[in-house]
């Protein structure tokens, strides 16, 4: 007799119990643990931010690597300056971009620090000035690349990714249960932290009896790493994460 799927999924994302991934996991019919592993939060100091966007209209690019960047950046420049081009490193930042009313001129196929810098390789003037919105984490690959192709780069914190604090004891004992069908990560903050906070050999042991599920390449890279195949979200947004995951779960 073959065993029913495991439908309990782990969301480790920063979002409420009812947050749009969880939401849309539990339409599905999937049961839902909720681990955030990180807490988004203002950045440590907004000065450097409205300072540079003081300069707006002396900028051409603006670069976007994550939709908690788009927030604070558009709350405080309201209307877009005529010349300024934007690029979103994926579909999930370029749709939450939209919802503020900001059209991306530029979102790369491969949804990487790496595809952005190579999307932009071709458009991007020597000399040209381009604003990151970070993380407090922000990987440097981004600002390293664009500086090759000769721009002028200013990286502010847009805003801070912290540590969240888990019930470690509960999440060991629905590990040793093998009581987990799936685990997604939305970034490679999230795969950090939930490996520090469980402890390298429970890590191990999730995701060698569940199916890791990665919104994009970059954070399937960071579990490759650890070595660890994961499985990437087609369409790479929460939705996508979504239905991807319910694909497997349902395999």
């Amino acid at each position: 007799m073959s065993r029913a799927p495991n439908r309990t999924v782990v969301v480790t994302r920063d979002e409420p119990r009812d947050g749009p991934l969880s939401a849309r996991l539990q339409a599905l019919g999937l049961e839902v643990l909720w681990w955030p592993v990180i807490r988004v939060a203002p950045p440590t100091e907004t000065a450097p931010l409205e300072a540079a966007l003081a300069e707006a209209a002396r900028l051409n690019w603006v670069v976007f690597t994550s939709r908690h960047a788009v927030e604070p950046l558009t709350t405080r420049l309201r209307a877009r300056p005529t010349r300024l081009r934007i690029a979103a490193v994926g579909a999930a930042t370029a749709a939450t971009l939209r919802e503020h009313g900001w059209e991306p001129d530029l979102v790369p196929e491969q949804a990487s620090a790496e595809g952005l810098v190579a999307a932009l390789a071709p458009r991007i003037e020597r000399g040209a000035r381009v604003l990151f919105p970070a993380s407090s984490r922000a990987l440097p690959a981004l600002a390293a690349g664009l500086r090759k192709l000769g721009a002028e780069v200013l990286q502010v914190e847009a805003y801070r990714t912290d540590t969240a604090s888990l019930d470690v004891g509960e999440c060991r004992g629905y590990i040793e249960r093998e009581a987990i069908g799936a685990v997604t990560f939305t970034s490679p903050s999230c795969v950090d932290e939930l490996e520090h906070a469980l402890g390298g050999d429970h890590f191990g042991r999730l995701l060698s009896c569940s199916s890791p599920i990665a919104l994009g390449p970059t954070t399937g890279r960071a579990l490759a790493q650890r070595g660890f195949e994961s499985i990437l979200a087609r369409p790479p947004t929460l939705e996508g994460l979504a239905a991807t995951t319910y694909r497997q779960l349902n395999r």
